[in-house]
């Protein structure tokens, strides 16, 4: 019961900070108006296969990075928290995730970036996913993890695949209402980073 509760928070944890549904929006404003069915199929595989990768070299580096510089795992918390809890406000209030057309790349260079790395796969992602990896205690955890994670990449690729589609159901009112939404989650995970790191630090120190 506790690893499929472990499983359910990290993966709506990571749903919430990835946003799906405010990112297929934002990817619509960066490409191109008259853009194909077949090429935003392509861009979201290719994204989705960006967002991946990314995560894999984050979840078997995350710790040497760690390492190198000398940060504890508390401390990232703390520092992770701040950084969500700022990234929820810029949801509620409606600018998130900041994108710019670059007229001199083509729809399908715009699938790895900006839209795979860093508005998918951000800073948010990058700290949480360790954190996830630090209070990981057995393999199984980490399998856990690994399954959220893929289990987000494959309902980002099907939002973003369909983002025409959605743009045209929820519009673009349905579609701020839903990053709002998510915004409010973030900063409760944030929270909860935050206030479990200093206390945790606080018990060291005084220690």
């Amino acid at each position: 019961m506790e690893l499929l509760s472990n499983f359910l928070q990290q993966t709506i944890t990571i749903f919430a900070i990835m946003d799906p549904i405010g990112i297929s929006a934002l990817a619509l404003s960066l490409l191109s108006p008259n853009i194909t069915k077949t090429q935003i199929s392509t861009i979201a595989r290719k994204s989705t296969l960006t967002i991946i990768i990314a995560f894999f070299v984050v979840l078997i580096t995350g710790d040497t990075i760690l390492k190198i510089f000398g940060i504890g795992e508390n401390s990232l918390k703390v520092m992770g928290g701040i950084i969500l809890l700022m990234m929820a406000i810029s949801m509620v209030n409606g600018s998130a995730k900041e994108g710019k057309k670059d007229d001199n790349k083509s729809d399908e260079e715009l699938s790895v970036i900006p839209i795979g790395i860093p508005i998918a796969f951000g800073a948010g992602l990058f700290t949480t996913i360790i954190i996830f990896k630090h209070e990981a205690e057995t393999f199984v955890d980490l399998i856990s993890i690994t399954i959220a994670f893929c289990v987000n990449a494959f309902l980002f690729y099907l939002i973003l695949k369909n983002s025409i589609y959605i743009r045209k159901l929820f519009g673009a009112t349905g579609q701020n209402v839903v990053t709002k939404l998510m915004g409010l989650i973030v900063g409760a995970i944030a929270v909860q980073f935050i206030i479990s790191g200093i206390v945790s630090l606080t018990k060291f120190y005084l220690q």
